[in-house]
Protein backbone atom coordinates (compact mmCIF):
# COMPACT_ATOMS: atom_id res chain seq x y z
CA UNK A 1 0.00 0.00 0.00
CA UNK A 2 1.24 3.48 -0.81
CA UNK A 3 2.11 5.76 2.10
CA UNK A 4 4.89 8.23 2.91
CA UNK A 5 7.92 7.18 4.97
CA UNK A 6 7.85 10.28 7.20
CA UNK A 7 5.75 13.38 7.68
CA UNK A 8 6.38 16.53 9.63
CA UNK A 9 3.04 16.36 11.46
CA UNK A 10 0.87 13.38 12.40
CA UNK A 11 -2.42 15.13 11.64
CA UNK A 12 -3.36 17.46 8.82
CA UNK A 13 -6.31 19.74 8.12
CA UNK A 14 -8.75 18.95 5.33
CA UNK A 15 -8.17 22.13 3.27
CA UNK A 16 -10.11 23.02 0.13
CA UNK A 17 -9.49 21.91 -3.44
CA UNK A 18 -9.48 24.95 -5.70
CA UNK A 19 -8.19 25.71 -9.17
CA UNK A 20 -6.88 23.55 -11.95
CA UNK A 21 -3.69 21.56 -12.08
CA UNK A 22 -1.47 22.26 -15.09
CA UNK A 23 0.44 19.03 -15.65
CA UNK A 24 1.51 16.70 -18.50
CA UNK A 25 -0.26 15.92 -21.75
CA UNK A 26 -0.33 12.11 -22.11
CA UNK A 27 -2.19 9.46 -20.14
CA UNK A 28 -5.29 9.53 -17.94
CA UNK A 29 -6.37 13.07 -17.03
CA UNK A 30 -8.67 13.93 -14.13
CA UNK A 31 -11.66 16.24 -14.70
CA UNK A 32 -13.01 16.73 -11.14
CA UNK A 33 -11.92 17.57 -7.59
CA UNK A 34 -11.61 14.48 -5.41
CA UNK A 35 -9.67 12.52 -2.84
CA UNK A 36 -8.20 9.29 -4.20
CA UNK A 37 -7.46 6.54 -1.71
CA UNK A 38 -4.41 4.31 -1.88
CA UNK A 39 -6.70 1.34 -2.62
CA UNK A 40 -8.22 3.09 -5.65
CA UNK A 41 -4.80 4.06 -7.01
CA UNK A 42 -3.53 0.48 -6.59
CA UNK A 43 -6.64 -1.03 -8.25
CA UNK A 44 -6.23 1.27 -11.27
CA UNK A 45 -2.50 0.46 -11.51
CA UNK A 46 -3.23 -3.28 -11.51
CA UNK A 47 -5.87 -2.87 -14.23
CA UNK A 48 -3.42 -0.96 -16.46
CA UNK A 49 -0.60 -3.42 -15.83
CA UNK A 50 -2.73 -6.47 -16.64
CA UNK A 51 -4.18 -5.00 -19.83
CA UNK A 52 -0.74 -3.97 -21.10
CA UNK A 53 0.51 -7.53 -20.44
CA UNK A 54 3.40 -6.02 -18.48
CA UNK A 55 4.82 -4.41 -21.62
CA UNK A 56 5.95 -0.80 -21.82
CA UNK A 57 6.19 1.48 -18.82
CA UNK A 58 3.62 2.91 -16.40
CA UNK A 59 4.08 6.03 -14.29
CA UNK A 60 1.83 6.84 -11.34
CA UNK A 61 1.69 10.62 -11.04
CA UNK A 62 -0.26 10.81 -7.75
CA UNK A 63 0.71 9.75 -4.25
CA UNK A 64 -1.37 9.59 -1.03
CA UNK A 65 0.21 12.12 1.34
CA UNK A 66 -2.77 13.26 3.42
CA UNK A 67 -3.29 11.43 6.72
CA UNK A 68 -6.83 10.29 7.46
CA UNK A 69 -8.09 10.61 11.05
CA UNK A 70 -11.15 9.19 12.77
CA UNK A 71 -12.60 9.46 16.26
CA UNK A 72 -13.73 6.34 18.14
CA UNK A 73 -17.41 5.39 18.14
CA UNK A 74 -19.59 6.67 21.02
CA UNK A 75 -17.37 9.73 21.52
CA UNK A 76 -19.06 13.01 22.36
CA UNK A 77 -18.41 16.25 20.46
CA UNK A 78 -15.24 18.13 21.31
CA UNK A 79 -12.28 16.42 22.95
CA UNK A 80 -9.92 17.22 20.06
CA UNK A 81 -9.10 15.56 16.79
CA UNK A 82 -9.10 11.79 16.30
CA UNK A 83 -6.09 9.51 15.88
CA UNK A 84 -4.54 8.98 12.43
CA UNK A 85 -5.89 5.89 10.68
CA UNK A 86 -3.32 5.92 7.86
CA UNK A 87 -2.18 7.77 4.77
CA UNK A 88 -4.92 6.87 2.38
CA UNK A 89 -5.79 10.09 0.61
CA UNK A 90 -4.32 11.97 -2.36
CA UNK A 91 -6.06 15.33 -3.05
CA UNK A 92 -6.59 15.71 -6.82
CA UNK A 93 -7.58 18.83 -8.79
CA UNK A 94 -8.93 18.97 -12.37
CA UNK A 95 -6.38 18.70 -15.16
CA UNK A 96 -4.03 16.45 -13.20
CA UNK A 97 -2.46 13.51 -15.05
CA UNK A 98 -3.06 10.44 -12.88
CA UNK A 99 -1.30 7.72 -14.90
CA UNK A 100 1.02 7.72 -17.90
CA UNK A 101 1.95 4.84 -20.19
CA UNK A 102 4.52 4.37 -22.93
CA UNK A 103 5.93 1.55 -25.03
CA UNK A 104 2.61 0.10 -26.22
CA UNK A 105 0.28 0.80 -29.14
CA UNK A 106 -2.30 3.58 -28.97
CA UNK A 107 -5.20 1.10 -28.92
CA UNK A 108 -3.69 -0.91 -26.06
CA UNK A 109 -2.96 2.22 -24.01
CA UNK A 110 -6.48 3.57 -24.62
CA UNK A 111 -8.10 0.29 -23.49
CA UNK A 112 -5.83 0.06 -20.42
CA UNK A 113 -6.68 3.62 -19.37
CA UNK A 114 -10.39 2.91 -19.89
CA UNK A 115 -10.18 -0.06 -17.52
CA UNK A 116 -8.30 2.07 -14.97
CA UNK A 117 -10.89 4.86 -15.24
CA UNK A 118 -13.60 2.35 -14.27
CA UNK A 119 -11.79 1.77 -10.97
CA UNK A 120 -11.69 5.49 -10.08
CA UNK A 121 -14.55 7.52 -8.52
CA UNK A 122 -14.06 10.56 -10.80
CA UNK A 123 -14.58 11.53 -14.42
CA UNK A 124 -11.39 11.11 -16.45
CA UNK A 125 -10.25 11.64 -20.02
CA UNK A 126 -7.69 9.79 -22.16
CA UNK A 127 -5.13 12.24 -23.57
CA UNK A 128 -2.31 11.75 -26.06
CA UNK A 129 0.96 13.65 -26.16
CA UNK A 130 0.94 16.35 -28.86
CA UNK A 131 4.07 15.09 -30.59
CA UNK A 132 3.01 11.40 -30.55
CA UNK A 133 3.45 9.67 -33.92
CA UNK A 134 2.12 6.14 -34.36
CA UNK A 135 4.55 3.86 -36.19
Amino acid sequence: MLQPKRTKFRREQKNRMKGNSGRGSFGLKNLENCWLTAHQIEAARQAISRRMNREGQIWIRVFPVKPFTAKPLDTRMGKGKGDPQGFVVAPITPGRILFEAEGVSLATAKEAMRLAANKLPVATKFVVRRDYVEE
